[in-house]
């Protein structure tokens, strides 16, 4: 696997995800809405390419995916607007699982979070409420695809350094359940070279055992 997509490249898990597949020699694509964001990416040795997913067809997400051989989702609404967060982290998700069949990258790694699921417990006044049952929908329809997709649910997101030790699929989560993102990072670039990993759903913490290791255990 040489060449990688990554949709939603201005992210701080994708932008020190292309940094850490493009030290390792990997030809990665980042793809960004905003055209202002092209040299931050450009740093991280990716290529930039603008492509606002949430206005963009199946048919035009699908041209842009090919001749990669994986595709990375780590795009978000952000919060905001419920309508904005469906159209993004829901709709525009599955446009991009059906486009990435559609242009024959079949490994898909899809960013999700710790917790993601129909059962995820969130009120419908809460303001994580929206993005809860989009992101619900969406590992839904990935699981339910063709494609060799693995999803990855790690804990609550910080920006602490990123020291390759985690827990995954803890069944105690009374040590808390914080996540650096450079160990998102890590993770996300290890299952891409780790086919074993294929539709599994790994959620994962800060933890005590180096990524590879903590891999084995669902591989």
């Amino acid at each position: 696997m040489t060449r990688i997509a990554i949709i939603g490249g201005h992210g701080k898990v994708a932008l020190e995800l292309s940094r850490i597949l493009s030290a390792e020699g990997l030809d990665v694509t980042s793809f960004i809405r905003n055209p202002d964001h092209r040299e931050d990416v450009a740093a991280t040795g990716a290529t930039p390419a603008v492509l606002d997913v949430e206005n963009s067809t199946t048919a035009e997400i699908a041209e842009a995916l090919r001749n990669h051989d994986a595709v990375v989702w780590s795009a978000g609404a952000g919060g905001g607007s419920p309508d904005r967060t469906y159209a993004v982290d829901r709709d525009a998700a599955i446009r991009s699982m059906e486009a990435a069949a559609l242009a024959g990258v079949g490994r898909y790694i899809m960013v999700s979070y710790f917790g993601a699921g129909p059962d995820h417990g969130v009120p419908a006044d809460n303001g994580f409420f929206a993005y809860a049952e989009a992101k619900a929908a969406a590992d839904a329809y990935l699981r339910g695809t063709e494609l060799d997709w693995t999803i990855l649910g790690p804990g609550a997101l910080t920006d602490g350094p990123g020291n390759g030790m985690i827990d995954v699929n803890p069944a105690d989560a009374s040590g808390g359940q914080e996540t650096a993102r450079a160990n998102v990072a890590l993770v996300a670039a290890a299952v891409l070279g780790l086919p074993s990993t294929a539709r599994r759903t790994i959620e994962f913490r800060d933890g005590t055992l180096p990524v590879a290791a903590a891999l084995e255990q669902v591989s």
